[in-house]
Parts: structure tokens; sequence; C-alpha cells
């Protein structure tokens, strides 16, 4: 059968994540010492322990995120030799997506996931930006509404497109709760603050986003062994340029999860998510019911995805 691997970005990460993997497979801890020993911060020992406040920084989850999701991915190829035919990333997963598809080294990309972490905080100070959830809303009156609240000193903007009826919305914190009013008004289902600092995706991002392409110069990439689709293109890169733009560019562009996922559908039989937590999978489910979509992030999902693909 064939499959793709999909990656999750912030927002699946939890405290105590990737225990069971860790009793049954020694390189999960192994790659969290690595990535610890890159950027000198005990990762595992904020999964372990936390507190959430400090999983959730975005310095720490976004190198979290990645060595979570290596180290399934590695633990996928030890237990089998079916391997994807395209990947995906969600946000910060196209990160993951493309180190698991060997377009640079795991050390690498860590030093990348912390400094991306450290741009985005540093772009927008500690209170003045926000992000929130709006369901049950057309995109179109959604986006006609952050144009209307953004006519003002504040802008607010829709995101990620994470499903139908699901938009995620970013920008100053004023603006995001201005919106979050208007679209109770106009018939949202739910409109909700999300507990984050970072608007991640929105032109607030734009100056962490000049930074970051700074820093991707740095990195020894290659161009993906698997197809990888990113974010801002939903095709795979044909050259290091094509590559390292689109990573620039998805700082502070939308994430069109929902078109994502209608591509990789037309290409495989299966979705299969590698990272802690099951969030891509029930977006997936609800984007297209037909899709079979698993999740792999402890040793009983593995063996259920197995089983599936080797049908």
């Amino acid at each position: 059968m064939e499959f793709a691997c999909v990656f999750p970005g912030q927002g699946s990460q939890s405290v105590g994540m990737v225990s069971d993997f860790a009793e049954s497979f020694s390189l999960v801890k192994e790659y969290f010492q690595e990535a610890s020993e890159v950027i000198e911060i005990d990762l595992w020992q904020i999964v372990q322990a936390g507190p959430a406040e400090l999983l959730n920084q975005t310095q720490n989850t976004q190198p979290i995120m990645l060595a979570a999701s290596y180290a399934i991915w590695n633990i996928w190829n030890l237990s089998t030799s079916k391997s994807a035919t395209v990947m995906a990333g969600h946000s910060f997963g196209e990160v993951s997506a493309l180190t698991c598809a060997q377009a640079l080294s795991f050390s690498q990309a860590v030093k990348l996931a912390h400094i991306r972490g450290q741009f985005m905080q540093e772009a927008v100070p500690e209170g003045v930006g926000a992000m929130a959830a709006i369901l049950g809303m057309e995109n179109l009156v959604l986006e006609q509404l952050c144009a209307q609240v953004s006519a003002g000193e504040f802008s607010v903007e829709a995101v990620n497109y994470n499903a139908p009826g699901q938009v995620v919305v970013a920008g100053h914190a004023q603006a995001v709760i201005q919106l979050i009013e208007l679209a109770k008004e106009n018939g949202a289902k739910r409109a909700l603050k999300l507990p984050v600092s970072v608007p991640a995706h929105s032109s607030l991002m734009r100056t962490a986003a000049e930074k970051f392409a700074i820093a991707l110069d740095d990195v020894d990439f290659n161009l993906p062994s698997i197809p990888v689709l990113q974010n801002t293109t939903m095709t795979s890169p044909s050259s290091i340029e094509d590559m390292t733009m689109a990573l620039q560019a998805q700082l502070h562009s939308p994430v069109p999860w929902v078109n994502t996922i209608h591509t990789i559908n037309a290409q495989a039989e299966c979705i299969i998510e590698m990272g802690p937590g099951k969030v891509l999978t029930g977006l997936n489910k609800r984007i297209d019911k037909t899709i079979k979509s698993v999740c792999v992030f402890d040793n009983a999902s593995l063996e259920q995805a197995i089983k599936i693909i080797e049908e």
C-alpha cells in the first residue's frame, strides 16, 4: 500500500510524550541527547518533567518536536521496510519532514529549529501577538472579517486552514480579540484564543523570516530523498533555492493544510502521522472522511499502522 507521512508542528507536544517508545527503543533518548548537546538545553528533562510552560516555549517546542518526530520516523524504519511515497509537515513539521527525507542533517535541523523559535519569539514581544481558532465559519466570511478588523491600527489574518470550518487566525492581540467577538456575532460556532503568544504565519513574522533566511544560508541542504510537499508551494522542491525560499516564506505565510491533504490523497492510499499526539490525524479525517489516516506515537499505534500498510 502506498502511503504518505505527515509531521505535526507546535500544539502536539505534551509532558511525558514518547515515553512508551523510549522504554522500547534506546534511540529515542540518544536523539534527544544529541539535540540537547547541540543547543545546550536538556530537552529530555523538559519533555519528562515539564513544566508545560517550559515545554510550550517556542524555542524549546520546535527542537523537541523535531527530535520526537525524527525518533519515531527512525523507529518506523527499524520496524518495517515500507517507506513513504510522499511527505509533508504542518507548519514547523515541514522541517521535521525535510530532516527525515535527508534534506539536512539532524544536528543542523536541531540548531535551525531552536533559532527559528527564537526568531519568532523575538519578532513580537510577549503579549503583543496572539492566535485564535475559529470554528464553523466559511473561509471567505472570516477573511472579510479579518480585513475589516485590520483596517484599523492593528491587524489579524487567517493563517492556518486546518480543516473545513476550522481556521486559525493570528496577529496583534487587540485585533485577535476583536475578531473573536466579530466571528461570534457573525455565526461562528466557536471562537477561542489559543494559549500561544507568537502570531505564527502572520505578516508580523516577516522580521523573523529575514533573520531565518540568513541562518538557512549556513545549512548544507540536499534535495529530499522522498518528495516533501512544502507548505507555501504544495510541491516538492526541485532546487535547493526553491526549498530554502519556501522555508523562509512559510514563517509569514498561511498553511493551506486542507489543500495539502487533498494533494497527498491523490498520491497515496493512507496517511500516517509521525509524531506525538493525534492532531493531524483528526484534521485529516475532517478534511476527507474517506481518507485512511492513522498515527504513530507509541508501540501500540506503531503495530497497528504497520499492520495496515502491510495488508
